[in-house]
């Protein structure tokens, strides 16, 4: 990657971790997160073994539990109570990682800066990267210090389904959906029962992993925009990000920054709001 800039508001380097870990004021979270298919235990993994000082990141837990959809963004208070138990505050500098490479860790960094915590970055390459170049792990918990934290809750970056549903309508944002193809063209089912197939009408497809090398960093810049350029993306316009449960959106949210476009926001709900309602149009093909 020639053009990859160390970004403590977006993107680290493993390199730059290993350089700042010991900084008083750095905090590391483990944020990995599975779909059921990946039959990986997220907080299993974690108690065996993780970079130094990190705390986990329960992505499940620190959402709206009073929405019967998977890890809808958490009432303010929740979200600070959680993170200061954790150790996390005012004037912190966070780096999020994840298990697969780049996948949840994304999702936890749009997290903060919806929350107005924008000195928080995703570890480029994650655990795997990290693991691979022979790097330390333990399975030793953190000390936890207490730290308040400030909220000021950024709502453009957030849009419900009323909102999606307009935009889908007038075509005055682009909408990109992170999901791989052949669900987005509604050709294999969802993974979530009672789940119709295909995408919103008027969105592109934009799969989260061609945003990615083949070791899980994020890929450069120009490619990026090839990347986008291809899905037929319109990006003079605001973009609204979805996917299946609104976890690989957030990497869209991400390459979508590293590349200037700062004008996006993520539909939370995503498919498994949308595809649940069955008065919500719906479109099939590239269509």
């Amino acid at each position: 990657m020639t053009d990859f800039i160390d970004d403590p508001k977006t993107l680290v380097s493993t390199d730059w971790l290993a350089d700042h870990i010991k900084d008083p004021d750095l905090r590391i979270l483990d944020a990995s997160w599975y779909l059921p298919a990946m039959n990986r235990d997220a907080k299993a993994e974690f108690a065996k073994a993780h970079i130094p000082n990190a705390r986990f990141f329960d992505i499940d837990d620190i959402s709206d539990h009073r929405s019967e959809l998977p890890h809808i963004v958490p009432p303010v208070e929740k979200f600070m109570s959680r993170l200061r138990a954790m150790g996390v505050g005012d004037g912190h500098l966070v780096v999020v990682y994840d298990g697969a490479g780049l996948f949840s860790a994304a999702r936890v960094w749009w997290l903060f800066r919806l929350m107005g915590q924008m000195n928080v970055a995703v570890l480029d390459g994650g655990l795997p990267k990290w693991i691979a170049e022979g790097r330390e792990v333990n399975d030793q918990p953190p000390v936890i210090r207490d730290r308040h934290m400030t909220v000021t809750r950024n709502s453009h970056m957030v849009r419900d389904v009323t909102e999606v549903a307009r935009a889908a309508k007038l075509g005055d944002h682009t909408i990109l959906d992170a999901r791989p193809g052949d669900r987005f063209r509604g050709e294999a089912e969802e993974p979530r029962e009672g789940m119709r197939s295909g995408h919103i009408p008027n969105s592109q497809n934009v799969f989260f992993r061609d945003l990615l090398n083949a070791d899980g960093t994020m890929k450069s810049n120009a490619d990026l925009i090839k990347a986008f350029e291809a899905s037929g993306a319109d990006l003079s316009k605001p973009v609204i990000t979805t996917c299946g449960s609104g976890v690989t959106a957030a990497v869209l949210s991400l390459a979508l920054e590293r590349i200037g476009k700062t004008d996006h926001s993520l539909y939370d709900g995503s498919w498994s709001e949308w595809g649940m309602y069955h008065d919500l149009p719906i479109a099939t093909g590239n269509d």
